[in-house]
């Protein structure tokens, strides 16, 4: 417990996979000399950063297909960090996997937007190939043939990689971040489970961190918690020209080894939500888990009771969000897309609705193959740009300069962990006048960009 008379030089709300990386990052390259990280459950990353939460995947814009090139080049980077941090620590096969990985293109007009994809992105990722039909018997067979064991009519074109790290568990990575973290045992690292934060306020310019057990006391806070990042900037007046609508993801996994590695499918690059692709599942020995799908919930949290009063508060309903949501509706492919997505939630006619879409990626799939992973899937705050009334396609953070950071929706997800926290930690060294040593972080975690 800490005392009143405590004041942590920076304090950090959420304990998920950035939240933990911001811990790291600060107790391992600056001269900040107390950091404080507040989680509100009983151990971290039980929501979004669960390994069960999310495809588990590396996201560096290989097979990204909605990512341009510019994008491209800055995942890469952060999607490169967690493999430095991995390797640099020896978690191979613990926290990193090897997996085979590609985005298929089928039919003409995706066949020939893969092969120019690849063009232009092969200088970027060196080690891409091109798979067609006959090299994808080899080493994917499972995209190929159908329960009868004929061939695709259709063309397919893959391209990937066979020897890359693929996944991480983010839930492991997360610990290992703060195990790592009070290695150092030259500055204050302080952890506080059960600890969900009810109120913030700056008084004669130190934050008061009130939780039901305690109030903490910080010269910065960093918000890293999720869907309720917003929910707490708006409860301190910050951020009110954005709504959030939590899309929630649900899974079907099998009990066996479908697919050798992951496979993706070309995106919508209208839709912030990922295109249905099958991943090995590390907490499932590897078995094959098909999503994520895309549901509107109305709650901050999956598979928890309670938050339907938070949603409705970081919503902020007004003429604005309705525009957003009419002009949403108002495209075929997006109302048709959510529309189907509720249907995949429904028992029996959903799993047969989602059964047609999964087999464009194993044509052979059968209902009596995969089930609906009760419990699979997590909840993401997709953000509502007001002021422009539209969707919000990428990241949203919030740097009020005044000592208190909130972050919504990293993209691409749980991969730009160490990435966010860089940009955070350099905040935070400007605001409380510290130093980042930033050649270290380089050397220990980046490489030389192409």
């Amino acid at each position: 417990m800490a005392k009143n008379d405590d004041i942590y030089e920076l304090l950090i709300v959420g304990g998920g996979v950035s939240g933990s990386a911001l811990f790291y990052e600060v107790a391992t390259y600056t001269d900040i000399s107390s950091v404080c990280l507040l989680e509100k459950y009983d151990e971290l990353s039980l929501l979004n950063s669960n390994a069960t939460a999310n495809s588990q995947t590396i996201h560096c814009g290989d097979i990204e297909t909605n990512y341009t090139l510019e994008k491209a080049k800055k995942v890469k980077i952060t999607a490169k960090m967690v493999e430095k941090y991995c390797l640099q620590h020896g978690y191979e096969d613990e926290i990193m996997f090897k997996h085979q990985k590609m985005a298929i293109g089928i039919g003409y007009e995706e066949c020939r937007f893969m092969l120019k994809r690849y063009e232009e992105f092969k200088e970027l990722y060196p080690y891409l190939e091109v798979y067609d039909k006959q090299k994808l018997e080899q080493i994917e067979p499972a995209l190929i043939f159908d329960k009868d064991g004929n061939g695709r009519d259709e063309e397919i074109v893959g391209v990937g990689a066979t020897d890359e790290y693929a996944t991480a568990n983010f839930k492991t990575l997360s610990q290992s971040f703060i195990d790592n973290a009070k290695k150092n045992k030259k500055i204050k690292t302080d952890i506080f489970l059960n600890s969900q934060v009810k109120n913030i306020e700056k008084i004669d310019g130190i934050y008061q961190v009130k939780t039901k057990k305690a109030t903490y006391k910080a010269k910065m806070v960093i918000v890293n918690a999720g869907a309720h990042s917003l929910y707490i900037a708006h409860s301190m007046g910050y951020g009110k020209h954005y709504g959030q609508i939590p899309i929630a993801g649900s899974f079907y996994k099998a009990h066996k080894h479908i697919l050798k590695g992951k496979v993706y499918m070309v995106q919508n690059p209208k839709l912030p939500f990922a295109a249905l692709h099958g991943d090995p599942d590390v907490t499932l020995d590897d078995n094959t888990r098909f999503g994520p799908t895309a549901l509107v919930l109305p709650k901050l949290e999956r598979f928890r009771s309670g938050t339907y009063i938070d949603f409705f508060k970081t919503l902020q309903l007004d003429i604005n969000v309705l525009k957003i949501f009419f002009n949403l509706f108002k495209d075929s492919q997006i109302r048709n897309y959510i529309l189907r997505n509720f249907l995949f939630e429904v028992p029996y006619f959903g799993k047969l609705a989602f059964l047609k879409d999964a087999r464009k990626i194993v044509p052979s799939l059968s209902a009596k193959d995969i089930e609906y992973a009760d419990g699979f899937g997590g909840v993401r705050g997709q953000i509502l740009d007001k002021k422009n009334q539209k969707l919000m396609l990428g990241e949203a953070s919030i740097n009020t300069g005044e000592g208190i950071v909130f972050n919504m929706t990293p993209s691409p997800g749980a991969t730009s962990c160490l990435g966010n926290a860089k940009r955070d930690v350099q905040i935070a060294c400007i605001y409380l006048d510290r130093k980042f040593d930033k050649k270290r972080f380089e050397k220990e975690l980046e490489e030389e960009q192409i």
